[in-house]
């Protein structure tokens, strides 16, 4: 049986930690900043993992 690839798309967007969790990128970072608050902002700075249901599937995609 031939070996599974990695989702290229998947790698580039997800990481992976050592004790196994999954970390994403938050959403509404990409443009329209100027219309954001401060606080709003500093909140969506940072990493966050992602939700428990999806881990497996994540964690299959990223190590291949």
């Amino acid at each position: 049986m031939p070996k599974l690839k990695s989702h290229k798309g998947i790698k580039k967007r997800m990481k992976l930690t050592r004790r196994g969790k999954v970390m994403r990128r938050r959403a509404n970072r990409g443009h329209l900043m100027s219309t954001k608050g401060a606080k709003r902002k500093r909140n969506l700075r940072g990493k966050q993992p992602v939700f428990k249901g999806q881990v497996k599937t994540y964690t299959r995609l990223i190590t291949g």
